[in-house]
């Protein structure tokens, strides 16, 4: 089972969703105060982080980037703004799922499970295909769960990595973002979800690509993404 940090200033909620996760088999470090929950990021060791955005001390998105700088475990952001904005700013720093309150509880742990398997397939040795890919100097071995661009680790979180492989793996096949989504996130796809597109954005930024004439992540406009 996993060790969570949740950090929420509403505690009525924080303690409902506690209340879910433990039921889970979770242990949960329950923080309302973003400088707290700073602390406790860099002194603890957690397997997934639950982040409120609106905090005091430090807002969620500071946390979220203060996680990406040492750690690839999963990151879901909660608010009660509706904004696309926000949502595009969360993901842009690493976050790799997103809920808009009021949530379901339920819909939240179900999510939980999804990035917690997702996290444990890769980093907790699981038997994983031995395969190795290499594409003009970017080297992705699926069994380690690494990147190297040009022999220089790139670090990529879960979901990054999942999007890398399932590209890179399936060269010269277009995938639309509909897809892509059902692939690596396991849910339907909505009109209004930009997730996949900052995904890709994040993706091309840490490999360094030039989004006029990218080496890499081309995309077929109207159509989706594919790696030649």
């Amino acid at each position: 089972m996993a060790h969570i940090l949740l950090v929420d200033d509403e505690q009525e909620i924080a303690q409902l969703v506690r209340l879910y996760l433990e039921n889970e088999g979770h242990t949960v470090t329950t923080l309302y105060d973003g400088g707290e929950a700073a602390k406790a990021i860099d002194q603890q060791e957690f397997d997934l982080a639950i982040l409120d955005v609106m905090l005091p001390g430090q807002d969620g998105f500071s946390l979220c980037a203060r996680i990406r700088q040492a750690h690839n475990y999963p990151v879901m952001m909660l608010t009660a703004r509706t904004e696309d904005t926000d949502k595009i700013n969360g993901l842009a720093i690493g976050a790799d799922d997103y809920l808009t309150k009021p949530f379901n509880p339920l819909e939240l742990v179900a999510r939980v499970k999804a990035q917690l398997r997702r996290y444990t397939r890769y980093n907790q040795g699981q038997p994983q295909p031995l395969e190795q890919l290499d594409i003009r100097g970017l080297r992705i071995d699926h069994e380690k769960h690494e990147c190297f661009l040009y022999d220089q680790p790139v670090p990529l979180t879960p979901t990054e990595f999942d999007i890398l492989w399932l590209l890179a793996s399936n060269r010269g096949r277009v995938f639309s973002a509909e897809e892509l989504f059902g692939k690596v996130w396991g849910e339907e796809y909505l009109e209004s979800n930009n997730t996949v597109m900052v995904h890709i954005r994040r993706l091309r930024a840490k490999l360094g690509e030039n989004t006029r004439k990218p080496k890499f992540i081309k995309t077929v406009w109207g159509v989706g993404y594919k790696i030649e």
